[in-house]
């Protein structure tokens, strides 16, 4: 289709291709002409005193520490089981161990064998998996209330019998998934860096010194024995925690957790690590290379951690430095002396030590020496002069906002529950978030200086990370590195494998043993009430889409524009992109820094980004601050400035952003299959970051910036979604004084072109040369007959059997049983035009061919006569209908619940709907609805790998064979 214009603007060519519009005259937008009166932000006090976890504490009598939140907001419980064992307790020769042991927990235990996943997702357990780290191990779930006993069971199950279902095969199959773990991680640009953070910041020896995921060596090296006894000296529970927030009381718990805790026998004492903060003795300079942008200068220094106060105005350095978007390094070396295109200062922060981590990425055609000294010139004025009193103010707010948002979530990776176990466990504590927040506050500059020139004044670690083939790979980091002065020796080896481990005797009398002979049956599960949905247009003719969550003192907001990557022209594809980092970079009353400045004052967080068919600005604003954060958000949205002096800077970044997507091998892959299995001339046949075409971003002007957003960031193309701690009555009043002058162009609103044809495929592969890749990613994909609006329950249900969920045909087959992958998914994407079948397989190189085989056979057999099983139906209903309550437990989730209720014109009561819809499903349906769609014989195969050691490997295939280089290459 055409543009048409009435103005001056030569947009005309770049835009014709996708829509069809007027334009005119660009015109600066007059700020609201009714403002609500709005307060002075809520201060730093004010925010800490609306967090808060009560809690009540038990401990059985084996030492197991229970905590117990009530919170009845959703009937849903989050459980997060944490041990006192993490990467530092492992010796020489067996770095890895504790995350490798973290795998074999949820590979089944006695009393419930087989995978820990399968009896979680038949309950509809959500937020479920497990992570370790330096000082801990941890596993979480939150399950609806009427399956806590299950899940009780389960945990305590894995805690308590646990080695009778290690097996020699489990073992091998985990090896094989955390190497390839580790194999993905390093494939990542800067996937060696931690090693290098690590092993020159700490001598060896020190707990500190390795990474969690280990080497490849000590993982091969582990035995069936050593890997028991790691369970015996570590995971008795009173080397643990337990906590229980949400729909549950203490009397409740005490029964339950009594009842399948309390006759596991205490594990022994565990001996306290020694981990000092060591000193380098001189400064210390290293440099690396890697497929990456442009080179990056980092300054490195090992700090205190939770253990020594010293660690909280370290933190507030790192915001202050190079934490926020107004940080001293984002001025300094990113927009005044334009040295850097991006830069990051933070406190990695552990129980007993913790890392200073700044870092500069150049930008193109700057001299790193220039860049360095400016980088060091920064850091050493902010060593000498401390953040200043409104500085210090803003990370602090920015801060406690981010607690707030976090504590809507009883479960998880860092909702209540962990917040409550991490404070007891590493700080003696359930209650440290909130003295670490008191202090926050009234935290004074001088504090930070002094602080930070006491730590920051020692001999640093300086890398160099510069662009170009790695000298090394990752095989054989992560353990211990002897160095040259340690003459040889050794720390001492674990424990010999059938050393007697004694079990200290759990005081008083032994509980009860509950009954293990089958999983506890679940109880009555409460079904889903989805918040109503309440409505409103303002006066200018934009759509309000309401619903109430007071959990928190918190409102998402977030505009929704018809536009998306999809609105991108087809001659000037990352336009759009460009033009939302731009509005990033100030409106016409506040230049980029100021912005920045307004957002944090108010604890914000306000952003702009695109999916493929929708452009979306949100705010995550803080309930008092709601009317100043609304004024400011129309501020953004109406009125970008699009300044000159920042568009040249702003161009350098995307350059860079798309020159590390060629860099990455996942991002290789999207940019190289969308334009495939779509064509270049429809809209989703274009890489599905946005970011669009080198060539085009060098040219972007100024007014091409402003006429896209005229034509497509316009009040009767926009509707407006909310959800929060305030009332719809309040939520229009603000947004009328704050958007309701906002008026349409008098031109007809754009629209979209998706006629263009699919092209027809033929099964074939595309092999992308990126030589030395540890590791292969293999992509996949197939344009589907139907669209993202219609009712595609069934087809969802039977891609969720083949590779939508952990438990899929195709993850069991190449992670859990082959041990090749990480991690294998299928993905129906579902926008509003033609949906797609995506596969993503990163997998060993070695293994990529028979990995395809894998794939294209298991496709076979589930559409070819192996349909979807009884078990296979079962836990895909249950889990699906069981975890409604807890899938819209926060906020942000019902909001997204809410757009695509109303973006697919679906019935307010949908999501009300979908648990009797689930169990009327049949096998026959999902079968039916998977030899329609989950086809094999036209899905074309992206690989992105080392093609020496692939192409060998794709002759068994009888596929044809395309081959290119990586463009990064």
């Amino acid at each position: 289709m055409r543009l048409r214009f009435t103005a001056v603007s030569l947009l005309a060519l770049s835009l014709g291709a996708c829509a069809t519009a007027s334009m005119e005259p660009a015109a600066a937008v007059p700020p609201p002409a009714e403002q609500v009166a709005a307060a002075e932000p809520a201060s730093v006090e004010e925010l800490v005193d609306a967090v808060s976890i009560p809690y009540e504490r038990f401990t059985l009598d084996n030492g197991l520490t229970v905590l117990v939140h009530t919170d009845r907001k959703a009937p849903v419980v989050g459980i997060s089981v944490w041990y006192a064992v993490g990467s530092k307790h492992e010796p020489e020769g067996k770095t890895g161990f504790a995350h490798l042991f973290e795998h074999l927990m949820f590979n089944g235990s006695e009393n419930a064998p087989g995978d820990f996943f399968e009896p979680l997702q038949q309950v509809g357990a959500t937020d479920f998996n497990g992570t370790t780290w330096f000082d801990r191990t941890n596993y979480f779930q939150t399950v609806p209330t009427g399956a806590l006993d299950r899940a009780l069971m389960l945990e305590s199950d894995r805690m308590g019998y646990l080695l009778g279902a290690v097996t020699q095969e489990k073992l091998d199959n985990q090896i094989g998934v955390v190497q390839n773990e580790k194999r993905q991680g390093d494939n990542q640009p800067y996937g060696l860096t931690e090693y290098e953070q690590l092993e020159n910041l700490y001598p060896s020896g020190h707990p500190y010194h390795h990474s969690t995921i280990g080497s490849m060596d000590d993982l091969s090296s582990a035995t069936l024995d050593d890997v028991k006894q790691w369970f015996r000296d570590h995971y008795g529970p009173n080397n643990a925690v337990l906590a229980l927030a949400g729909d549950i009381d203490v009397a409740t718990a005490r029964d339950k957790v009594g009842k399948w805790f309390g006759a596991i026998p205490a594990g022994p004492a565990i001996k306290p690590v020694v981990a000092p903060v060591p000193d380098l003795p001189a400064p210390l300079a290293k440099t690396i290379y890697d497929r990456i942008a442009t080179p990056r200068i980092y300054r490195m220094w090992a700090v205190p951690g939770l253990d020594n106060p010293d660690y909280l105005p370290l933190t507030m350095a790192g915001t202050v430095l190079g934490g926020l978007a107004s940080s001293r390094l984002d001025n300094a070396l990113v927009r005044e002396q334009q040295l850097a295109v991006s830069v990051t200062a933070r406190a990695e922060i552990f129980a007993q030590a913790g890392q200073f981590v700044v870092y500069a990425d150049a930008k193109p055609g700057v001299d790193e020496a220039t860049m360095a000294a400016a980088l060091d010139a920064e850091i050493a004025k902010f060593l000498a002069e401390g953040p200043t009193a409104d500085e210090l103010q803003r990370a602090t707010t920015s801060y406690a906002a981010g607690q707030i948002r976090g504590l809507e979530q009883v479960g998880g990776f860092g909702g209540k529950a962990p917040t409550l176990a991490e404070g007891l466990l590493y700080q003696g504590d359930p209650s440290a978030y909130k003295a670490a927040l008191d202090r926050a506050a009234a935290m004074t500059p001088a504090e930070v200086r002094a602080v930070t020139s006491k730590w920051l004044s020692r001999p640093v670690f300086s890398l160099t990370v510069e662009p170009g083939d790695r000298k090394e790979g990752g095989e054989n980091r992560g353990g211990y590195i002897i160095a040259p002065e340690a003459g040889g020796m050794q720390p001492a080896f674990y424990n010999g494998p059938f050393a007697a481990q004694s079990l200290a005797a759990a005081s008083g009398a032994a509980a009860a043993e509950a009954d293990r002979s089958k999983l506890p049956d679940v109880e009555e599960l409460k079904p889903l009430d989805f918040p109503d949905i309440e409505r409103a247009t303002l006066s200018n003719g934009m759509e309000v889409y309401f619903a109430r969550r007071d959990a928190v003192p918190v409102v998402n907001v977030e505009i929704e524009f018809d536009a998306g990557f999809a609105a991108d022209p087809k001659q000037r594809l990352g336009l759009q992109s460009m033009m939302l980092q731009m509005m990033d970079e100030g409106t016409t009353t506040l230049d980029s820094t100021e912005l920045a400045i307004a957002k944090e004052r108010l604890g914000a967080a306000l952003y702009a980004n695109a999916s493929a068919d929708k452009t979306t600005v949100g705010l995550a604003a803080m309930e008092p601050n709601l009317a100043a954060s609304l004024e400011l958000m129309a501020d953004y949205v109406r009125n970008p400035a699009f300044a000159p002096m920042e568009l040249e800077r702003v161009r350098t970044q995307q350059l860079t952003r798309i020159k590390n997507e060629l860099n990455n091998p996942g991002a290789i892959g999207q940019r190289a299959l969308a334009p495939v299995l779509f064509g270049t001339d429809h809209p989703y046949g274009i890489p599905p970051s946005g970011t669009g075409d080198p060539a085009v971003v060098s040219t972007i002007t100024r007014e091409e910036l402003g006429d896209f957003h005229r034509v497509w960031i316009r009040p009767d193309m926009a509707k407006v979604f909310i959800v929060g701690d305030t009332s719809l009555a309040e939520a229009v009043k603000m947004l009328e004084a704050s958007f309701g002058d906002w008026q349409a162009p008098g031109v007809p609103a754009p629209t979209k072109d998706f006629s263009a044809p699919i092209p027809p495929q033929t099964s074939r592969i595309i092999l992308i040369n990126r030589p030395n890749s540890p590791q292969s990613v293999i992509l996949a994909g197939r344009v589907l007959q139907a669209k993202g609006t219609e009712d595609l329950l069934i087809l969802d249900s039977a891609n969720e059997v083949f590779g939508g969920s952990f438990l899929s045909r195709i993850n069991m087959n190449l992670r859990e049983t082959k041990g090749w992958s990480y991690g294998v998914r299928s993905i129906l994407n579902q926008p509003i035009d033609r949906t797609s079948l995506l596969i993503y397989a990163p997998v060993q190189a070695d293994r990529t061919g028979d990995s395809i085989a894998e794939l294209r056979k298991d496709l076979a057999a589930y559409t070819g006569g192996n349909g979807v099983t009884a078990q296979e139906l079962e836990r895909m209903i249950n889990g699906n209908v069981r975890q409604l309550p807890g899938q819209f437990e926060t906020s942000r989730a019902v909001l997204g619940g809410i757009q695509s209720i109303v973006n697919f014109g679906r019935p307010d009561n949908y999501y009300e709907t979908l648990a009797d819809r689930y169990a009327n499903l049949t096998a026959e349906q999902i079968d039916a609805e998977a030899k329609a769609n989950l086809l094999g014989d036209d899905l074309v195969f992206v690989i992105v790998g080392d093609a020496a050691i692939i192409s060998p490997q794709l002759d068994q295939l009888g596929v044809p064979v395309e081959t290119r280089e990586a463009a990064g290459n």
